[in-house]
């Protein structure tokens, strides 16, 4: 069985007294593919936001291959091995030749961001992670607003990097067909707690989760 590379527990965090996340606990083993899923507000860019220290828990451990990322900057938990995408595209230069060719961006090198397409921003913002050279990746709704066949090019994107690189991939992601053909493990979070988590399969016949997001999404 794989060891965990990412292990959160017990991890909360309050925002003016407000529960964002409340008593968090889950483990993603290394070379596996979890997905984070619940409606808007449930707390998962903040659970996030926490991995990559942009925000450090009230309460809770976060580790990394068994090292402690509570109260770390986010640039030496990045050195440490977490890539992460924004929503928002947040390119930097200095991207490598490998890299955007795996992208299939290396033919725009030289254009601007704003001309992109938005599913050459989506590839961008993967690039610009990968260029990190991470071993866990936090994608961040990285399929939202892609056509079909879009959400198929990005999935083979990221199955090729889990298979053929060992890449680890948290993603968060409403994108249910892409949480359904991607994830091997799904972990619902809705009102700032966890009330599922399980296979894809699983997670799709849970009546909580049933009720309280997928609603008749999901037959």
């Amino acid at each position: 069985m794989s060891t965990a590379l990412l292990l959160v527990r017990g991890v909360s965090k309050r925002f003016r007294g407000l529960a964002a996340v409340r008593d968090v606990s889950f483990a993603v083993p290394r070379g596996a593919i979890f997905a984070l899923i619940g409606p808007n507000g449930a707390g998962k860019t903040t659970m996030f936001n926490m991995i990559a220290g942009m925000l450090r828990p009230d309460a809770g451990a976060i580790a990394l291959a068994g090292l402690s990322l509570v109260g770390k900057r986010p640039d030496v938990i990045c050195r440490a091995g977490v890539g992460r995408t924004f929503q928002i595209v947040r390119p930097f230069r200095g991207m490598t030749r490998e890299v955007l060719e795996l992208l299939e961006l290396a033919g725009k090198r030289s254009a601007e961001v704003h001309s992109l397409t938005l599913p050459d921003r989506k590839r961008l913002e993967v690039a610009r992670a990968l260029a990190t050279k991470p071993k866990l990746l936090l994608l961040d709704e990285a399929m939202a607003g892609l056509r079909p066949t879009e959400v198929d090019r990005m999935l083979g994107l990221l199955r090729y990097l889990n298979a053929a690189h060992g890449l680890t991939i948290l993603l968060i992601e409403h994108v249910m067909r892409a949480v359904m053909a991607l994830a091997q493990h799904v972990i619902v979070l809705h009102h700032d707690e966890i009330i599922a988590a399980g296979s894809p399969g699983e997670v799709t016949r849970d009546r909580a989760v049933l009720d309280s997001y997928l609603g008749a999404a999901v037959p």
